[in-house]
């Protein structure tokens, strides 16, 4: 399986993600620079965290119209996979990939924690490893992570099984306690309706050895893995 993982001026995740992919699950994978113009050839794009341009006007407003993004846009919406990590959540809502949008914090502190996460739906090609219901930890480091959308975008999230990662107590209780940055619903992660973009705002990959503190966030990489060897479609 063939990786890509854009680099915007800013990004700060961009070679974690990549070691964690190359010589953590030994796939295979490049850097795609924001000023590309294509990304024929690759089965899944990561677009990482960081602060792309600054994160001036708001987090991804700006790389949203980077070069590279209509091949993005097009490469998702012909069912590519696509995974947005913290900043590239914020990028995939700027550009129209997933609905609703990001706020500053409630608390308006930039947070850096672990964070419990209960697996709302695991029948994605990012979450098959996982069981519907299961409790797993994966680090957030973010200031801009307030997920809202209007009532009738939640309501539709909701009837689609959109939501996939919720924050949630260790004992998988989904609370404003457990809600490190007062996202509505404590939404940590939603997906297309089409199901092939994942936005999520913690971080996988640095969580992939258990020299980091935890693994969790290998099984959500291995999970896409395990799903393009499965010769499996969307829609199929």
């Amino acid at each position: 399986m063939k990786f890509g993982v854009i680099v915007f001026p800013g990004s700060n995740c961009d070679q974690d993600v990549h070691y964690a992919l190359g010589s953590v699950l030994g796939q295979n994978v490049d850097y795609l620079w924001h000023g590309d113009t294509s990304v024929s050839g690759y089965d899944c794009l990561i677009l990482p965290g960081g602060f792309s341009y600054g994160d001036y006007l708001r987090a991804g407003a700006i790389a949203r119209f980077a070069p590279i993004m209509p091949a993005v846009i097009d490469f998702a919406r012909s069912g590519g996979l696509v995974l947005g990590i913290c900043n590239g959540f914020q990028i995939l809502l700027e550009a129209g990939l997933l609905p609703g949008a990001m706020m500053r914090n409630a608390c308006l502190q930039f947070r850096c924690q672990w964070t419990c996460l209960k697996v709302d739906n695991n029948a994605t090609p990012f979450t098959n490893r996982f069981r519907e219901g299961q409790v797993i930890r994966i680090p957030i480091a973010h200031g801009e992570g307030n997920y809202y959308a209007d009532a009738a975008t939640l309501a539709q999230l909701e009837a689609n099984r959109q939501i996939i990662f919720r924050y949630c107590s260790p004992d998988g209780e989904v609370t404003p306690a457990a809600n490190p940055n007062g996202s509505v619903g404590n939404i940590a992660g939603i997906i297309n309706r089409e199901g092939n973009v994942l936005g999520m705002m913690p971080h996988p990959e640095r969580c992939a050895e258990g020299i980091l503190g935890g693994s969790d966030g290998r099984e959500l990489l291995a999970s896409i893995v395990d799903w393009w060897e499965r010769g499996e479609r969307l829609g199929a």
